[in-house]
């Protein structure tokens, strides 16, 4: 696991598929996020709004957990 917090903003959100993808500050690549990994009530993030994530190795490639607007 990466320590500590990372920046980035939304490249994409699929509502009806309940993923989407965020782009680090800094980078080109794209990490997977789940819905179920947004923190609130919510759960629903817009094209390029700005989040806070932990970025974690999942099965194969870093996933975003922990989303905060």
């Amino acid at each position: 696991m990466v320590e500590g917090r990372s920046k980035g903003f939304v490249r994409s959100f699929n509502r009806l598929g309940g993923y989407g993808f965020v782009v680090p500050v800094g980078s080109e690549e794209q990490v997977y996020f789940s819905a179920e990994d947004i923190e609130g009530e919510d759960r629903v993030l817009s094209e390029g709004q700005q989040v806070t994530f932990v970025l974690v190795l999942g099965e194969g490639r870093f996933e975003a957990k922990e989303l905060r607007v």
